[in-house]
């Protein structure tokens, strides 16, 4: 819904120190073998991220379908639209916090693969439901999955992530962190645009293919160097990086630099140092930056896409809409992705919601006074009256004013994959001790996901009883906190070291900063 921190820089994220540049010969001799194969294990990996980009928004086209089933066991209420929507989060902050176990217990890639039991069997249930509890019990399967894989839109810290910064080299590990994220987002493309062509059930096993494909390149696949030195399987370790890199690669200076950094971050951080402020403040900035990113809006916007459409009776077919969001989505991340890294965190967190706010205001401005649907419609449980005295004018199939909520999104979409969607992971991989990694990434994984619950789950109560433009205003509201609290708390960080992050921390001064 982001992102990677794997094109962070300093040397708490740099899991292979970069060696003196090799010779043009070397180069020649080397670099064709060097990538060809951990190209292709980040391709088997990443497809974990196109299944949760999927899951994610498989209720976008799927609730409109069930609300006007004419079996009586699956036609959704209100509040069950709720919970089929929203419940998917649940699954997926279970999931994030049992990676954090899983990533130590079974490795990177078993844990990448386990995923694909809950994905196949959650998608089995839903593509084959007689009753509304295994709709709900396949959501929250593929939601598990998806939380165990995800990397960031608007996911946790994922197995994946992990995976892919062990056995990428440095030269393209930026590039290869891109990819989830591209990925999860393409995964989502994938499903509105299936939307178009398949029935409900049909698209729950369409999502199966893609797990199916992630398990069978996996099988082939090494485990990560450093998850086999951690365990103290040397031999194995080294076999597998010569794989990953190449038979011709020297790999010597590489293996030791990963066993000196698997001695070096073996330790934990203490209760002691947690009270310590440049441990407790860097960890509250990462908590309430993936706090205010949900405030956005982001989840529901996406998970209840096509039902918004119908309900603001846009000019084109929902369904349709819903698609050219999507691939809108897609080219904002790929134009974020080249950008990040050449302007400013905050500039670009100020933009970001600076965009968001206005399309958010536009939208709820629009429903709130814009034209109505020319007939009532009950997609979702949204009312059918406006909220209000005033008579507004109907939407008429050839008014262009109608387009405005597209619009609108479209600009929402971009406006957060420019800053709050990936920045927010950036900050947090430059700002958190790496001490206190792990239990901060848990804690922003589960801050995470319950309020993207709470949002999910909530919006359509809300919606039946205010009207559908105060869940907008409400984000736009959220947006101009996100520019009090950037302003106020959020250090910029670009082209500082780690150690100069850390001392702004400590000490307090932002003379770095100048």
């Amino acid at each position: 819904m982001q992102e990677p921190l794997l094109g962070a820089e300093g040397a708490d994220y740099d899991t292979f120190p970069e060696k003196p540049a090799p010779s043009p010969g070397e180069r020649t001799r080397v670099g064709a073998l060097q990538n060809k194969w951990v190209f292709l294990a980040t391709f088997a990996a990443v497809l974990g991220n196109f299944s949760f980009g999927y899951a994610l928004v498989y209720t976008s086209p799927v609730i409109p379908a069930l609300e006007r089933s004419l079996d009586p066991n699956l036609s959704l209420t209100k509040t069950q639209a709720s919970w089929f929507g929203s419940v998917f989060t649940l699954g997926a902050a279970a999931g994030g916090l049992s990676a954090m176990v899983l990533n130590d217990l079974l490795g990177r890639k078993l844990s990448i693969m386990f995923s694909a039991v809950p994905s196949v069997a959650g998608y089995a249930l839903m593509a084959g439901a007689r009753a509304f509890w295994m709709l709900l019990l396949g959501r929250t399967l593929t939601g598990f999955a998806g939380g165990l894989t995800a990397a960031c839109i608007p996911a946790g810290w994922g197995v994946l992530q992990v995976y892919l910064s062990e056995i990428a080299p440095p030269r393209v590990r930026g590039a290869l962190g891109s990819t989830p994220q591209l990925m999860a987002v393409f995964g989502s493309l994938s499903l509105y645009a299936l939307g178009l062509l398949l029935p409900w059930r049909w698209l729950a096993v369409a999502g199966e293919g893609p797990v199916v494909v992630m398990i069978l390149l996996l099988s082939f696949m090494p485990n990560s160097p450093r998850f086999l030195l951690s365990r103290g399987r040397d031999a194995e370790a080294l076999q597998a990086l010569a794989w990953l890199r190449g038979a011709q690669a020297d790999i010597r200076w590489e293996f030791q630099q990963i066993q000196d950094n698997v001695q070096r971050q073996s330790s934990r951080m203490s209760w002691a140092e947690a009270r310590d402020p440049h441990m407790y403040r860097p960890i509250a900035i990462a908590v309430f930056m993936r706090f205010l990113q949900q405030l956005t809006g982001i989840t529901p916007v996406l998970v209840y896409l096509q039902p918004i459409f119908t309900r603001t009776a846009v000019l084109l077919p929902p369904q349709d809409d819903a698609a050219i969001v999507g691939a809108v989505r897609l080219f904002a991340v790929m134009i974020a992705a080249l950008t990040m890294d050449r302007a400013g965190r905050k500039v670009l967190l100020f933009v970001s919601a600076s965009i968001m706010f206005a399309a958010n205001v536009t939208l709820g401005l629009y429903i709130h006074l814009g034209p109505k649907p020319v007939a009532p419609n009950n997609t979702m449980g949204l009312e059918s009256v406006p909220l209000g005295g005033a008579e507004q004018p109907l939407a008429t199939p050839t008014s262009f004013l109608t387009l405005v909520p597209l619009l609108a999104t479209m600009l929402f979409i971009t406006g957060y994959a420019m800053g709050w969607g990936p920045i927010t992971w950036l900050l947090m991989s430059e700002i958190l001790p790496l001490r206190a990694r792990g239990v901060a990434s848990g804690l922003c994984v589960l801050v995470s996901w319950l309020t993207a619950f709470a949002l999910t789950n909530s919006f359509l109560p809300v919606v039946n009883a205010f009207g559908l433009q105060v869940p907008f205003f409400f984000f736009a509201a959220i947006c101009l906190l996100n520019l009090v609290f950037t302003g106020c708390c959020v250090p910029e960080t670009k082209g500082r070291s780690l150690e100069q992050i850390e001392s702004f921390f400590r000490t307090g001064r932002r003379s770095f900063l100048q």
